[in-house]
């Protein structure tokens, strides 16, 4: 797999230290020959492989020595000493040994008399070295280096090529340093060597005691250079994916997908959660100011943390994050060659928004709130079926309906139900209020929704009145107006609409668009679930067994659930189920609610980030292009499908 490799040491100026000696060592070496020496290694060459090692511990880590413990040869001893004195240059340059055999080892490809180059086209090598003898801070030295095969196929075996590279970038990697790019100096050779050219970069400020790297900042530089150096072979990747890896992908994401819905319509209890969350309801009372997950004191964040682990626990939860980790570290291996770690749950960057889900839930417990779960309302709370309704607005609404007719005769029929709307057919306003309201046959545009909807509605249609009010009372501005929302629900219940009702116990329960009144809310419920109104019958269930608006009731809230869970109402059917517990129903149903909130975190975490954020666009197209052209390709180079399965980035 091909990898930019990024070591990052630097050397201190002052005090004696000169470092102007290794910017002339890699500035005039001259080119490495490249035809492959396969002879053994000389006795020579052994000697100074095993004092190094001996002296420099760590050189037994580069690439260069896994090649000579794997081939000795000549070519393969050449190579890691070269590396290892140029990685340990701070110790080399004190040592009379080492530094005779530098002075005789073969040099570097030059651009000129010599190979350095930087900002500047010319690099006076001499006016460069007695800048560097009168500095006093460090200088980084950064070694980069790709393999052979990867840097002939990438374009990346020659000097121009490297210095287009570092020029484009030297601002991020300038970022990265700490250092402003006016006080940011640099200059770099490539080494043409063995099985790993690589290139020699110098970095500082010109004000001592300003630039600072971290191994954090390493990484990104070399994530950096590495997205620019293998963005067109990850082109071809993104463009001619294998077939196995995408459809494994795809796979992976249908089992997520399947896996969230599952974990949605889940009702269960879990005492040993149900505590936890009672506990940290308790904690967020002496809470003050934002109840945020990074505003929470330490010990309220663990139990935030423990109720999330737990959370992970149960088998829905943990096949799906299972399932997420298998995705990610799919797309992660394109990039590293690390793996992934598999992280608990809370600890996952990702995913902390469930962290905010648990206080919200815990929040609502210690305020009182009551839950609706009504998630799948909107799909059965308007008819598709009218009574009173004309024959010509039946076949035009069949039309507008039929996915499988062509989109000219579903415009069409538009257009006629919109000419019969005008001429004051109640329920083609209704539909024409829908459509406007909804798509995707008009582009949605609530204003002109509210119009229609209103002319059905002062005809006297609850469907339309009830459309209106739940319109009104909605968060689009232009045409938001709570009191008239509330008013036209009023009316709509008020011509026998059990979905109005409901909805006015709603806003009666919560406040939010009418004064909250608890007892209001109550009989507006009772009139929905005398109606059939399986929600209003949950809901009323959930009030008697809370004495809230009515008075507490343990056999009337049952009797209500039972109606409710006859129609199917799982959440009825599940305190049916645990008639017998003693807890709050608010505390009964925290883990069903948190399972609802984390499929749609899940859901929406189903496709993994990449990390190189790379979109595959007309316009990457172009940059690449001339990218290209810029480092001396012909505007065909490189052109073919590449056949490597990826990119990966080297470890530290």
């Amino acid at each position: 797999m091909a990898r930019l490799i990024l070591k990052s040491p630097y050397l201190k100026c002052g005090e004696g230290n000169s470092v102007s000696g290794y910017m002339r060592y890699i500035g005039t070496r001259e080119r490495v020959e490249l035809l492959p020496d396969n002879r053994p290694p000389t006795r020579k060459q052994e000697q100074l492989i095993r004092k190094l090692v001996k002296d420099f511990p760590s050189s037994k880590n580069l690439d260069e020595y896994f090649d000579y413990e794997t081939k000795p040869t000549k070519a393969h001893a050449s190579a890691f000493i070269t590396r290892a004195l140029e990685e340990n240059w701070p110790e080399i340059q004190q040592s009379e040994g080492y530094m005779k055999y530098i002075a005789n080892r073969p040099r570097a490809e030059r651009l000129g008399d010599h190979g350095l180059f930087g900002d500047e086209d010319a690099v006076d090598l001499e006016q460069a070295m007695r800048e560097l003898d009168q500095y006093t801070g460090n200088v980084w030295t950064h070694i980069i280096s790709l393999k052979r095969e990867d840097a002939a196929r990438l374009g990346y075996d020659n000097a121009r090529a490297w210095r287009n590279l570092l020029r484009t970038n030297r601002n991020d990697i300038a970022a990265t340093m700490n250092i402003p790019p006016n006080h940011f100096r640099w200059y770099a050779a490539y080494h043409d060597e063995g099985d790993h050219p690589h290139v020699h970069m110098m970095a500082w400020s010109t004000v001592p005691g300003e630039a600072y790297l971290t191994r954090e900042g390493i990484h990104k530089i070399k994530s950096q250079l590495t997205n620019q150096i293998f963005q067109q072979e990850m082109l071809h990747t993104y463009e001619q994916k294998s077939q196995a890896r995408d459809e494994l992908v795809r796979e992976a994401r249908r089992t997520i997908r399947k896996l969230t819905q599952e974990m949605a319509r889940s009702v269960c209890a879990e005492p040993a959660i149900e505590q936890k969350i009672e506990l940290l309801a308790g904690q967020l009372e002496a809470v003050k100011g934002k109840k945020s997950y990074g505003y929470l004191p330490k010990s309220v964040k663990k139990t935030v943390d423990e109720v999330v682990d737990t959370l992970e626990e149960l088998p829905v939860v943990q096949a799906c994050y299972n399932q997420w980790c298998v995705l990610q570290s799919e797309v992660d291996s394109y990039y590293h060659d690390k793996p992934r770690e598999r992280k608990k749950l809370s600890q996952e960057k990702e995913f902390r928004q469930i962290k905010n889900a648990v206080i919200q839930e815990a929040e609502r417990i210690r305020l009182g709130e009551i839950t609706f779960e009504d998630a799948d309302l909107s799909e059965n709370d308007e008819p598709g079926q009218f009574r009173g309704e004309s024959y010509a607005c039946w076949e035009l609404r069949q039309i507008v309906r039929d996915e499988r007719l062509s989109l000219k005769d579903r415009d069409g029929a538009v257009e006629e139900l919109k000419r019969l709307a005008e001429q004051g057919d109640t329920h083609a306003q209704y539909l024409m209020g829908q459509l406007y309201r909804d798509g995707p046959l008009l582009i949605p545009d609530n204003r002109k929704a509210k119009h229609w909807l209103t002319q059905a509605a002062k005809q006297g249609l609850p469907e339309a009145q009830y459309a209106l009010g739940k319109l009104l009372l909605s968060d689009d501005y232009e045409v938001r107006d709570p009191e008239e929302g509330i008013r036209w629900l009023k009316g709509a219940a008020e011509n026998g609409s059990q979905w109005a009702a409901y909805q006015l116990g709603k806003e009666y329960l919560t406040g939010q668009a009418a004064t909250k009144d608890t007892s209001k809310a109550a009989e507006w419920f009772t009139q929905s679930a005398e109606a059939g109104n399986q929600y209003a019958q949950y809901l009323l269930g959930k009030l008697y067994l809370t004495g809230q608006g009515v008075t507490h009731d343990q056999t009337q809230a049952m009797d209500w659930f039972s109606r409710s869970a006859a129609q199917g109402n799982q959440y009825a059917q599940f305190f049916l189920e645990n008639q017998s517990s003693q807890r709050s129903p608010s505390v009964m149903l925290a883990v069903t609610n948190l399972l609802y909130h984390m499929s749609r975190i899940f859901e929406d975490h189903s496709l993994p980030r990449s990390n190189t954020g790379l979109q595959v666009d007309s316009k990457l197209r172009r940059k690449i292009q001339e990218k290209k052209i810029s480092m001396g390709h012909k505007p065909d180079d490189h052109e073919e499908e590449q056949s490597q399965g990826g990119m990966v980035m080297g470890g530290m």
